[in-house]
């Protein structure tokens, strides 16, 4: 998702998507379970040799092609190349997938690449990169910068549902019998879509996809940087391959052992808190529209979203502006401190002079929807690739009479949660309703890594990915993991705090690893 900046953070595409981009990106029902990792030393495994002898053959990136600005294309230090995969590692004659990279060429002494992960699932690395090229500049002294899309994401045989981001389907979200209705109605059709790499999604097998990365890029070990999901996908790694494990970074930890349900009640937590405290900044300010209580503040944004969904705005051309409609910009606008003071002059706007104007803009830069998409990448192909790939990572499926039984009692529990995001952080639990369970190898077998040390930053105020999941997360991995505790707001802590951001880059430069339990200070 864009942010207000030119910096591209952290892809956070959680279960939480609007209910419109829930129904048009349900993979399909049909899709067996994900790969299993790989096979115990002895066991005969397929052979993958011509997929670790290949090497990346780089050239100067197309903006036809890997649809960038030609800012970055016209870039002598950027280019662009492909890595084969398998589609299925457990048999690779079924067919293969061609995954797009992108590479920023180190400007002093290389000592190798840096595989970065925007996060997700469903984040394009290639984009990612070339949004945050400069945020890179300085450990890209020590490093060849490579951002990649993953399988069924971006450029690398996207998938997709056949939707457009903004579809509305015609069903009451409160009537759990009529979505998990309309959840059965379009699984055929995010089959048909999807092509061959559906039934292959899931970190299992984008991590396997990331040895071969590495081993095509040259290094005998991984050095990688990980955001938010992309930080699951760094553990996962670290489990399947702990040899390789060089440098690794996991800034805006997830969680490896936590359900759905539970992952979304924690997430509108997170999502209140985050607005709480951008409410009491606001409040401590002049000017602000809410005035100078945080309590009144609080009881006010519940309204206005009450309100706006009872009697919604409409433009000149009868399109209807909501309460979840703003409920949908401030989830995005919260994962950076940044937009605060835009996102405040905005709401002030529609408070004062019902203009939601602003708003919209905020939207169509850090929002969710991907406005005139390109069209080599289906406009849904960011929230049908979360849900593939959540969906693969889950082993939970509860049944239609179970989802019907409970939603009342979950409806409560989230709305006490989160009177503004409760609603919408519900919708997670029954994403992937109708799917053949997933793996249970991150839950069950992603522990007591082998692996040198790696580093973990854990940020206070994330509204995305809370600090309390860092520190489960380092416990579960054992000894290698140190933690960073970061004390500022936003969802992760090398873009926001020069601190993390310090911190991050002595480790990956020099392997100056802080104490464990260090802190940064709020910025």
């Amino acid at each position: 998702m864009r942010k207000p900046t030119a910096v591209r953070r952290p892809t956070v595409l959680t279960g939480a998507t609007a209910l419109a981009l829930a129904l048009t990106a349900l993979p399909a029902a049909a899709a067996p379970a994900p790969a299993p990792a790989p096979a115990p030393s002895g066991s005969a495994q397929p052979d993958l040799t011509r997929f670790y002898t290949q090497k990346v053959r780089w050239k100067p990136c197309e903006p036809e092609v890997q649809l960038l600005p030609e800012s970055v294309t016209d870039d002598k230090d950027v280019t662009c190349g492909t890595v084969t995969v398998p589609l299925t590692y457990a048999d690779p004659g079924r067919g293969t997938l061609d995954l797009a990279l992108m590479k920023v060429r180190s400007s002093g002494k290389k000592r190798g690449s840096l595989l970065v992960n925007f996060g997700g699932p469903g984040g394009a690395g290639v984009s990612g990169l070339a949004d945050a090229k400069r945020d890179f500049g300085y450990v890209g002294k020590g490093y060849d910068v490579v951002g990649f899309d993953p399988r069924g994401v971006g450029l690398s045989e996207p998938v997709t549902c056949g939707g457009e981001a903004e579809d509305e389907p015609d069903v009451d979200p409160d009537d759990a019998a009529a979505v998990l209705a309309e959840l059965r109605r379009t699984a055929e059709r995010c089959a048909e879509e999807s092509g061959p790499v559906l039934p292959y999604m899931g970190t299992v097998n984008v991590s396997r996809d990331l040895d071969v990365m590495r081993q095509a890029l040259g290094d005998k070990k991984l050095n990688y940087l990980g955001f938010s999901y992309g930080t699951r996908l760094g553990a996962v790694y670290a489990a399947q391959f702990p040899k390789k494990v060089g440098r690794m970074v996991l800034d805006g930890v997830d969680t490896l052992t936590e359900p759905v349900d539970e992952q979304a009640l924690v997430g509108a937590e997170g999502r209140q808190t985050a607005l709480d405290n951008f409410l009491l900044w606001c409040t401590g300010n002049p000017g602000c529209v809410f005035g100078e209580d945080a309590r009144t503040a609080r009881e006010a944004m519940v309204r206005l979203v009450e309100d706006l969904d009872a009697m919604p705005l409409r433009s000149a051309e009868g399109e209807e502006f909501t309460g979840q409609d703003v409920v949908g910009i401030l989830g995005s606008a919260l994962y950076s401190r940044q937009a605060w003071p835009a996102l405040s002059q905005a709401l002030g706007a529609l408070l004062a002079d019902g203009d939601p104007r602003a708003l919209l803009r905020m939207g169509g830069v850090v929002g969710q929807a991907r406005a005139a998409a390109p069209t080599a990448v289906p406009e849904d192909n960011a929230t049908a690739a979360l849900m593939a790939v959540n969906c693969a990572d889950d082993p939970d499926r509860p049944d239609a009479r179970r989802v019907e039984k409970e939603i009342g009692r979950l409806r409560a529990e989230f709305e006490e949660a989160s009177p503004v995001f409760g609603k919408s952080m519900l919708m997670p639990v029954l994403l992937c309703f109708g799917r053949p369970p997933g793996t249970s190898y991150i839950r069950d077998e992603v522990r007591d890594v082998d692996t040198p040390k790696m580093l973990l930053v854990g940020t206070r105020g994330d509204p995305a990915t809370p600090y309390r999941w860092a520190v489960e997360t380092a416990e579960r991995l054992g000894p290698s993991a140190v933690v960073l505790d970061n004390r500022g707001d936003g969802h992760t802590g090398y873009f926001g705090s020069k601190c993390v951001r310090g911190k991050v880059d002595a480790f990956l430069l020099y392997r100056q690893l802080p104490k464990n339990g260090s802190s940064c200070a709020a910025e």
